[in-house]
């Protein structure tokens, strides 16, 4: 139900676009403080699944997430390419295994359908869907996934 508390997105968005298994997904630039390649990642005794671990990013622990188990997608091995997104919503940040990131693509509102996937449930973690030329890049709520609008509820 939180899908309906989101700003509509108006005029354009400019979108960090990322390969999970062979979909891609992209989050709101705004949100991506920065792109890393995979590190070492310690785990933590008792954590929920979807979070690998921690890791030291300048001398601050960031909690990193597995995308595409958060997602419940099925796991791939990681390769060169594999990255993490460390994106920050409101005052939380964390990293984002995701298995490579592509570019970053400017979407205008109009390419962005959101009617077909916001209004269930089990669909919380997805924003809408962006379409550049014949690609489609489902755009992630990045809330849903951290868990923040849990909180604000």
């Amino acid at each position: 139900m939180a899908k309906a508390e989101l700003a509509p997105i108006e005029g354009e968005v400019q979108v960090v676009a990322f390969k999970l298994r062979d979909e891609e997904y992209g989050f709101g630039i705004l949100n991506v403080r920065e792109i890393k390649g995979l590190t070492d990642i310690t785990r933590v005794p008792f954590a929920l699944g979807y979070i690998k671990g921690v890791i030291n990013l300048r001398g601050s622990i960031l909690p990193v997430i597995d995308l595409k188990d958060r997602l419940g997608l099925q796991d791939t091995e990681y390769t060169d390419d594999t990255r993490i997104i460390v994106v920050k919503s409101d005052d939380i940040e964390v990293g984002m295994i995701v298995d490579a990131v592509t570019e970053v693509i400017t979407l205008d509102a109009e390419h962005v359908d959101a009617s077909k996937v916001v209004d269930n449930e089990s669909n919380r973690f997805i924003r809408g869907i962006g379409k550049e030329n014949d690609r489609l890049i489902i755009m992630l709520n990045l809330e849903e996934i951290i868990g923040i609008s849990d909180e604000v509820k």
